[in-house]
């Protein structure tokens, strides 16, 4: 009886030491499992506070679209040679406006030029940077032009007929990048673009200050 019995106890104890090891896997499985979800808990939760942060500051620093306005234009030469080129000299006054209260701009890289019929009649010029503080007005006075353009014989046509009848229509054209800073942070750059259309009254010969008939605002895409 004595030599069955201790078969059936090392049996046992191989067995316990089975259930235990088992136990241990499950347990290291479990604590693994309980690590992974609480790593990934704690970065939805990180995720999810840098969403509200973010909706947050846009709701406070949202930036409206800055504002642009010629209130002066005067023209010095505006002549047309065959074959068709034309030579001009003008001077616009731009009134810019950045509406924001907390939000300041950079213009990077501005350049502007003028059009007639959807044609350029001036070279592009590039301006100087400019900054636009917070709430604030800035004038401009770009003289753009000065060398010979070819164009089209329906702009030289054209601008006789105008000049003639004694109204002639422009478009300005503003065009660069801007950066957003708002509070002691900057954005990255977004492309802006003013086009200003101008009815001028201007008669043939006539150089210098010329008047802006209408309200010549301008139309800004960002």
């Amino acid at each position: 009886m004595s030599e069955e019995a201790e078969p059936s106890s090392g049996s046992e104890e191989a067995q316990k030491q089975g259930d235990k090891m088992t136990q241990e896997k499950a347990m290291g499985r479990y604590a693994r499992t309980h690590f992974r979800r609480a790593v990934w808990t704690f970065l939805a939760v990180l995720l999810i506070l840098a969403g509200v942060a973010v909706l947050i500051g846009w709701l406070v620093y949202r930036p409206d679209k800055p504002r642009f306005r010629v209130i002066d234009a005067a023209i010095y030469d505006l002549n047309t040679t065959y074959p068709p080129f034309i030579s001009t000299a003008m001077q616009f006054t731009i009134l810019t406006r950045n509406p924001n209260r907390r939000v300041s701009i950079y213009y990077e890289r501005l350049s502007a030029f003028v059009s007639y019929r959807n044609q350029k009649i001036t070279a592009p010029a590039l301006l100087p940077p400019l900054y636009h503080k917070r709430h604030s007005t800035v004038v401009m006075s770009p003289i753009l032009g000065g060398e010979a353009v070819p164009v089209s014989m329906e702009v030289v046509s054209g601008l006789g007929m105008d000049e003639a009848y004694g109204v002639v229509g422009f478009r300005l054209v503003l065009m660069g990048r801007l950066r957003w800073k708002p509070g002691l942070f900057r954005s990255g750059h977004y492309r802006v673009y003013v086009k200003c259309d101008l009815m001028v009254g201007l008669k043939n010969g006539v150089v210098g200050k010329v008047p802006l008939l209408g309200t010549p605002d301008c139309s800004v895409d960002v």
